[in-house]
């Protein structure tokens, strides 16, 4: 870790109700990432909760490849989650561990601007091009804004929503929010911060976990159904955002309490970590 680098964390909507562990393990680390002169920044989802809510207003929730469709409904949803419940969450969690955060979304100040996803095929979605809806695509991302906050001591914590010059929101993986943001920065590290310690050859078999993929590696996993489900979009998120010169990308859990920490220590001994090769 050096002084004035950035690291940008994301965090899984599914971590986001236990604010003890959350304080203990993410917050920990974020505070002495900050304690060593590294500048962060956070990306939370909100799945998990969005889905619930979505079960409680008797909408149904549709996804293709790993990747949620966003209908009005949805993205109503999605808006009550992400800036609302998961938001809260993590700024609670974060008061907790001493982290000098604000808790916002990608649409305030223009900190994330998107605009609408055109149609694609996608891996896992069949031959055809899928339109997810109201769904954005990152065009920039309000480095300035987020310079001055580091500069303040301060955390800027975003939930994966973003705008078009119109004020239209859309709704946003936040995986690809997170990587996104990271290559605007240049940042040094980027944590993709989860429920699963890395990247499985066995799903169901946390032994498993592969400690270090190269691009070629790890789109091999793909291909031969190693990687399967919402951890495609991730891993194809950090490979096209390897070229954009973050330096690292890790996959981690948060067994132990220290497996951040430790895994910015040293790469790959918590969680899988993305780096450039053949």
């Amino acid at each position: 870790m050096k002084a004035g680098e950035w690291f940008v964390v994301k965090i899984g909507g599914e971590l986001a109700s236990d604010r003890q562990k959350l304080a203990r393990t993410v917050g920990r680390a974020i505070h002495a990432f900050l304690e060593a002169g590294v500048k962060v920044a956070v990306v939370h989802g909100g799945g998990p909760q969005a889905t619930e809510l979505s079960k409680r207003l008797g909408l149904q929730t549709r996804q293709v490849g790993g990747r949620r469709v966003t209908d009005e409904a949805t993205l109503e949803v999605m808006k009550m989650t992400l800036a609302g419940q998961v938001s809260v969450d993590i700024a609670s969690a974060f008061k907790l561990a001493h982290v000098p955060a604000i808790c916002t979304s990608g649409v305030s100040a223009g900190l994330v601007e998107a605009v609408k996803r055109p149609p694609m095929v996608v891996t896992g979605g069949g031959p055809d091009p899928v339109d997810f809806g109201l769904v954005g695509d990152v065009t920039a991302v309000n480095l300035a804004l987020l310079e001055k906050l580091a500069a303040a001591g301060v955390v800027p914590v975003m939930g994966s929503l973003g705008a078009d010059a119109m004020g239209n929101v859309f709704n946003i993986n936040a995986d690809t929010v997170a990587t996104r943001v990271a290559a605007h920065l240049s940042a040094a590290r980027l944590f993709l911060v989860s429920n699963v310690p890395g990247v499985l050859r066995d799903k169901d078999d946390p032994s498993t976990r592969i400690a270090r993929l190269t691009p070629a590696e790890a789109t091999a996993q793909i291909a031969n159904g190693v990687i399967v489900g919402g951890m495609i979009p991730k891993v194809e998120e950090s490979l096209a955002m390897l070229e954009q010169g973050i330096d690292a990308i890790h996959i981690v859990g948060l067994d132990p309490d220290t497996a951040i920490l430790d895994e910015a220590r040293n790469p790959g001994s918590r969680g899988t970590v993305f780096v450039r090769g053949q």
